[in-house]
């Protein structure tokens, strides 16, 4: 057996705890790889509205073994409030049993907020357009070799290790930004939810997956953001902090590159990002403002309202290759109902040429948009549950974009509820 990836394929908040929920099913492990609580995966289902952050999104499904990998960085405190609003809901993870913890995944600090959002303010006008969740310092310990992991809050001299580095951040905070913000009452909460964490079972995440893997289980590796917020291959610098991309899934499970199977891509049938950095299609006018009521394009983490545009090709096709994508998932085309045309940029004019590609000059030099007509519908999609019911000038759209991505849509998502999902094949 292989391991199956989802992922994003724009700047995130396609749609993706959606979709793993809806494919859940069919799996015996959902394994969460890369990213920290800034993700903010939305599902509903049975009338009830739930946003998960650090949690895979396939633990609604109780025979569905569910594991925060060791590519993810985990805020204790975050962790704790998401599970208390699951065990408000009726949903007790301690109970179920269905969730594991990687002991090599490392942990975010009080003090990585700080610095978080030290380092944002000071950045003024050039600012990266951070969640301030102390991610991006977290993975910066990281790979400075100075973080501290899950597995580390079972060591005798955990405590210790931990004011070492807290000393570490507090230094730094007084050196290069003058001030030290009191973080007493993040502290107390910070040694609470790791007492929280020690009742789950803590584990070698990458023995587990391939125990599973050897066994003849399925597992589906679900990624968080998108890939044009890769730290290597998005619009860098306004990116993440991990690998969002099919290669992450590898180091953020312990998987060799061959146990890969397929590849599932999100995308959106139009185009949103939050925060700073490029974004071609964008729209400034009244159709940007529509889509994002109608879309609800709010960070479903940060509330901040998101960034519209028309559906970007040349990311896409960029996307797919880095990502070795096998079948498309599009999502929210319900939001583009009522529209007389809708349009997708298919190159772009750049220093004088016309492209289909993403340039690496994308940040210092705008690219221009070249936009596609195409004819929208005006029918609610909404109540449409098999494939016939979806009006002729959709089903164009997804032919044009099979078309010019060369690879084959899947599944539709025409509404947020779990029901609201038709297979194309």
């Amino acid at each position: 057996m292989a391991i199956d990836v989802l992922l994003g394929l724009q700047w995130g908040d396609e749609g993706k705890g959606k979709i793993v929920d809806v494919l859940s099913a069919g799996y015996d492990m959902v394994a969460r790889f890369q990213g920290g609580p800034n993700a903010g995966h939305t599902l509903e289902f049975e009338g009830k509205k739930f946003v998960l952050n650090t949690i895979p999104s396939g633990i609604f499904f109780p025979n569905t073994i569910n594991v925060i990998g060791n590519g993810v960085v985990i805020d204790p405190v975050a962790l704790q409030q998401e599970l208390t609003r699951l065990r408000e809901a009726g949903h007790d993870l301690l109970a179920k049993k269905n969730l594991v913890i990687a002991r090599k995944a490392h942990m975010i600090l009080p003090t990585h907020q700080l610095l978080d959002m030290a380092a944002e303010k000071k950045m003024g006008d050039r600012k990266i357009g951070s969640t301030l969740k102390g991610i991006g310092p977290a993975y910066t310990d990281k790979t400075g070799r100075n973080g501290l992991r899950i597995g580390d809050i079972h060591l005798p001299d955990f405590t210790q290790r931990y004011q070492q580095l807290v000393q570490r951040h507090t230094s730094l905070l007084q050196a290069l930004y003058g001030e030290v913000t009191d973080f007493s009452e993040r502290e107390q909460a910070f040694f609470e939810a790791v007492e929280l964490i020690k009742q789950f079972p803590l584990i070698d995440a990458e023995h587990l997956v391939n125990n599973y893997l050897k066994q003849g289980k399925k597992i589906l590796a679900e990624g968080a953001q998108g890939t044009m917020l890769d730290v290597d291959f998005g619009s860098y610098p306004y990116v993440t902090s991990s690998n969002t991309t099919t290669a992450g899934a590898c180091t953020g499970l312990g998987v060799s590159p061959h146990s890969i199977g397929q590849v599932i891509g999100i995308a959106k049938a139009y185009s949103t990002r939050v925060g700073e950095g490029p974004f071609p299609t964008e729209l400034m006018n009244e159709t940007g403002e529509e889509l994002r009521r109608k879309g609800r394009e709010f960070g479903a983490v940060s509330g901040r309202p998101r960034r519209t545009g028309w559906i970007d090709l040349p990311a896409l096709k960029y996307a797919i290759q880095l990502n070795g994508v096998t079948q498309l998932v599009l999502t929210k085309a319900d939001v583009l109902s009522g529209l007389d045309k809708i349009y997708a940029c298919t190159h772009y004019r750049h220093n004088g040429s016309l492209i289909d590609y993403m340039p690496y000059e994308i940040i210092t030099t705008k690219a221009t948009p070249v936009l596609q007509e195409l004819e929208g519908w005006q029918e609610e999609l909404t109540a449409a549950t098999q494939l016939e019911q979806l009006p002729k000038a959709l089903l164009q759209y997804i032919h044009f974009l099979e078309r010019e991505l060369n690879v084959s849509v899947t599944y539709i998502s025409t509404g947020p509820n779990r029901k609201q999902t038709i297979r194309k094949q």
